[in-house]
């Protein structure tokens, strides 16, 4: 063994801790001892000389991490991928590795200057040759995993590290003779751990504990079945031992201050190359425009954000900012992705910040048929609530009925294709889905600075008190009420039962009665405690006057079902006189539309109450139709897949006490949805109040 392995290592002469380039190094700055790291650092070297045979680089003065040989670069063979060091400290190093490199006959291949790759250190063979695992996130660059496939002719395994401790894959990742594994999972993101789970065997992957992983167990040297590494606890040395290895454990203490140990400080340079084994990467790239105030609304922060938080890599190619303030900017970005399915989800979530394909790479939309009523083909492309179109037949083509987690199905009229969205369970043979994220683009306006600062709700990002927040939202809330009904726009209320139990029923009436809401959507629960109210003074047994529970009150609910059933209907109770006042009693008098979508927990329930839920989403759809404005108060459910319904565009207010339930509701990512958290029934009050103080000329024209 000792004859056919050779590890390149270089001398601590002018080692230290000279800056911080990651975590390890943080507050050890000019900390390590000189004499304890040559002492460690040749230990380490004798530990090696005797399984394998270790030449050595000269060290330079002012490169003080030139110790940790693993970076130097990547060897198969008679190849070698010189490294591109990410931070400007260790860059002064590449000269004198390249020299080294080609002094030794090897092949060297050089990477653009700005992509960086750091080598061994982000770059490990499977120990028997199968393939190539690289690592990207912090200090190597995805775009760099097809030239190294290339130029070694390997298949390359992307795995992205996001865990900043372990900033290079050796630090926390170790291929083992005969197939094994050692490694620490929680470094890796899913996807990774997806892969790494699919390609080793459970029996032959040896997953580590944080207390190990900190102390560097996986930065090891393997050499047939020796493991050599810093440290490790009995628990790891018996499981190794169980499957054949044997750990030697040297103290790298002073070296893991600037967050490298065994593996880092050696570079195996006698890498066979398996004939049978060719280039293959399944890094995926494409690139994308984006269009508006890129820089002031923040678009181009999370569009680079979307790329990386979902596992892929990202190259700005051109950056157009904008000369005024009123101008747009633009943007093409590369972006990155360790497989199709990584990219597919990272493009359809920036699809929904406006991205679109270059005019050059414009395509037509995958289609693929409806094959069993109901079902989708697999991988159809997921709505949002942004008006969308699609590429047909090289038309764009506007997607009609837009909502949010639909499919996209096009269907051939003698007229031409036709593109709608449409729930699953609606999806019909002889119809086609888009499918993958070819061919789709949203149509986002992009605002001027000026436009969204006019934004009727652009004031809830002012840093303000909770108190004159809630006025605040109360006021331009009012003044919208009024002006969508001086028009003769439609306001939409989803309300549950809260409204009635926190006093709010009786101003919820009263904007039904003057014409400020044209449709209420709810379910049972609501209706049920509004006509308890008006009927017997209480909701939910307890008297709403005094705030006290009411003797035998827990019975009202189901005395005011039976009353209602014994009629037929709410409409029917109106008209025959017994329900005189209340949030549905205002309903049937003005003519104003609602559904009560029924739940397993439903009392009763009420005739009016739809209990086929298909059918009440369905009617739930057809009463958003056309709303400017949506009011959600205290209904978290009933809000949900009310704004799974609507399209961009339709504003909404959430209200809810519970600050969790306001955050999930309006964070729709766009402007016209807002929250406040607050007590609904005072939210009712003050809009109630305001609208008051508001000029009335709908009343004056009731007048006339």
């Amino acid at each position: 063994m000792k004859d056919s392995i050779r590890i390149l290592m270089c001398p601590p002469d002018y080692y230290d801790v000279d800056y911080v380039i990651n975590p390890w190094m943080e507050g050890n700055i000019h900390k390590s001892s000189r004499e304890r790291a040559v002492e460690q650092w040749q230990k380490l070297y004798h530990i090696i000389k005797e399984h394998a045979i270790v030449d050595l680089i000269k060290p330079q003065k002012g490169w003080p991490d030139m110790v940790f040989t693993a970076n130097a670069g990547l060897v198969l063979g008679e190849n070698v991928v010189l490294s591109r060091f990410y931070h400007k400290e260790r860059q002064g190093e590449e000269p004198y590795f390249k020299a080294w490199f080609e002094s030794q006959g090897f092949n060297v291949y050089e990477l653009p200057k700005d992509l960086p790759f750091e080598g061994a250190g982000d770059a490990l063979l499977d120990r028997e040759g199968r393939w190539l695992w690289a690592g990207y996130g912090f200090r190597s660059e995805l775009d760099s995993h097809p030239y190294i496939a290339k130029w070694l002719d390997i298949e390359v395994v992307s795995l992205q590290l996001v865990d900043e401790r372990f900033y290079h894959l050796d630090t926390c990742f170790c291929p083992l003779n005969d197939g094994y594994l050692l490694y620490y999972p929680p470094a890796f993101d899913f996807y990774s751990n997806r892969i790494i789970e699919m390609r080793v065997p459970e029996e032959k992957r040896i997953a580590i504990k944080e207390a190990d992983a900190v102390n560097f167990a996986c930065n090891a040297v393997n050499l047939d079945k020796i493991v050599i590494m810093n440290k490790a606890s009995e628990e790891l040395k018996q499981r190794l031992a169980e499957v054949g290895f044997t750990v030697v454990s040297t103290p790298l203490t002073e070296f893991i201050k600037a967050g490298g140990a065994a593996k880092c400080l050696t570079l195996r340079v006698t890498e066979p190359v398996q004939p049978e084994v060719h280039a293959n990467v399944p890094v995926e790239s494409r690139i994308i425009h984006l269009e508006g105030h890129l820089l002031d609304s923040g678009l181009i922060s999370r569009a680079l954000d979307i790329v990386v938080e979902g596992g892929g890599s990202f190259q700005v190619l051109n950056f157009n900012l904008g000369e005024q303030r009123q101008s747009t900017s633009s943007a093409d970005v590369k972006v990155s992705a360790p497989s199709h399915a990584v990219m597919e989800e990272i493009l359809s979530r920036l699809i929904d910040l406006g991205a679109v394909s270059l005019p050059e790479d414009e395509r037509d939309a995958r289609l693929e048929p409806v094959v069993q009523a109901g079902v989708a083909p697999d991988d159809f492309y997921v709505t949002t609530i942004y008006p969308t179109e699609v590429r047909v037949n090289g038309q764009w083509l506007r997607v009609q009925n837009q909502r949010m987690d639909a499919a996209i199905a096009i269907k051939y009229e003698p007229s031409g294709p036709v593109a709608r969205c449409k729930l699953l369970r609606d999806l019909e043979i002889g119809e086609y889905v888009v499918t993958d994220v070819v061919g789709i683009r949203t149509v986002r306006k992009p605002e001027s600075r000026e436009q969204r600062n006019s934004q009727e709700f652009s004031f809830m990002s002012g840093s303000v008190s909770s108190e004159r927040r809630v006025e605040l939202v109360v006021e331009q809330v009012a003044w919208e009420l009024r002006q969508i009904r001086d028009r003769g726009g439609k306001v939409v209320v989803t309300a549950g039962p809260v409204v009635i139990h926190t006093g709010g029923g009786e101003h919820l009436a009263r904007l039904i009665r003057e014409g400020y809401v044209q449709a209420l959507l709810g379910g049972n629960a609501i209706a049920v405690h509004d006509m308890e109210q008006a009927m017997m003074g209480t909701s939910l047994g307890v008297d709403m006057k005094r705030g006290v529970a009411v003797r035998g009150g827990h019975r009202h609910h189901l005395k005011v079902i039976n009353t209602i059933r014994r009629y037929g209907s709410i409409a029917a109770a109106v008209e025959k006189g017994v329900l005189k006042s209340g949030v549905m009693y205002e309903c049937v008098k003005n003519n104003v539309p609602f559904c009560l979508a029924g739940s397993i927990r439903d009392d009763g329930p009420l005739p009016d109450t739809q209990m086929d839920l298909i059918k009440a989403q369905e009617e739930y759809a057809r009463l958003l139709k056309g709303a400017d404005l949506i009011l959600m108060l205290s209904s978290m459910l009933h809000s949900i897949g009310v704004g799974n319904m609507t399209p961009a565009g339709v504003k909404m207010v959430c209200v809810d006490i519970n600050p969790a339930v306001v955050t999930k509701l309006s964070d729709r990512g766009s402007l016209e949805s807002i929250g406040v958290v607050t007590d609904v029934g005072l939210f009712l009050s003050l809009l109630v109040k305001q609208l008051e103080q508001l000029t009335a000329p709908y009343q004056v024209a009731q007048t006339r």
